[in-house]
């Protein structure tokens, strides 16, 4: 017995390290255009089981944005560096967030049904309030970007882990529609995620200290706004909302990053 075990726990083992990687992996796929090999046996529900990782691909994508943002500055003016850091954020997501933006200003501000809301945010089309809620996140970002300083730019990576955390405890809530991104996610996440994601944040958190606390409740309280809305006005959440929920969220808390008197 005792030698039937020794045998098959590096097995289990085996098994269990594959399955933490195909999940790591899966978010990278998911949430990034980092080019890595994507699981060849995708299942239901894996968008939620690679949740936990989640908080940690914002960690890298943060981490790069920050390298871009350090680099641009000694070279570049600040509102050009700004800008440029802007541009590989955003190429790093493949404008997967700003596009649930859009749709759900599109479709949560529309004064009209709950079927009509869900049926705007499925037309790829942008719309006017689309555009000029993608247009004010891009430039607060912009110009948030250009007013770090050495010392305050370590914020970037803060408010990019914060922003996907914040898709962990979004997907508790009730489904707007009973298919898509928001319900393949519902499929796999455990509740118990988003307590092991929160260790990033966190610990981010407190290391930048007490504007990084600040920034992370700040954080919090626009996610939670979001998804107040989201809940009056489609009934419960889509992919849609997790991509507008990241977007505020990065926003916010960069913004307090920016304030001088902190």
């Amino acid at each position: 017995m005792f030698r039937f075990s020794i045998c098959v726990y590096p097995v289990h083992l085996w098994f269990d390290l594959n399955s933490k990687m195909k999940h790591l992996l899966t978010a990278f796929n998911l949430l990034t255009t980092i080019p890595l090999p994507a699981s060849k046996d995708w299942q239901a529900g894996d968008s939620g089981r690679a949740s936990v990782w989640y908080p940690f691909v914002g960690l890298i994508i943060g981490g790069l944005t920050w390298l871009m943002w350090t680099g641009t500055m000694r070279v570049f003016p600040a509102p050009v560096a700004g800008i440029l850091t802007l541009v590989v954020w955003v190429m790093l997501t493949g404008g997967l967030h700003l596009d649930g933006l859009a749709d759900c200003c599109d479709g949560l501000l529309a004064s009209t049904s709950v079927e009509r809301r869900l049926e705007i945010m499925k037309d790829p089309r942008l719309g006017a309030f689309g555009g000029i809620g993608l247009l004010l996140v891009l430039l607060l970002k912009a110009a948030t970007l250009a007013t770090l300083t050495p010392a305050s730019s370590f914020g970037i990576i803060l408010a990019a882990s914060l922003g996907r955390w914040c898709i962990l405890p979004a997907g508790i809530m009730p489904l707007a529609r009973p298919s898509g991104l928001g319900a393949d996610f519902a499929a796999g996440f455990h509740r118990r995620y988003i307590f092991v994601g929160a260790i990033i944040p966190l610990a981010l958190a407190l290391i930048l200290g007490a504007r990084g606390v600040i920034s992370l409740l700040a954080g919090l309280i626009a996610a939670a706004l979001v998804l107040r809305l989201a809940k009056s006005r489609i009934g419960g959440v889509t992919g849609d909302v997790f991509g507008m929920t990241v977007e505020v969220v990065e926003t916010v808390s960069l913004l307090i990053f920016a304030i001088g008197v902190l």
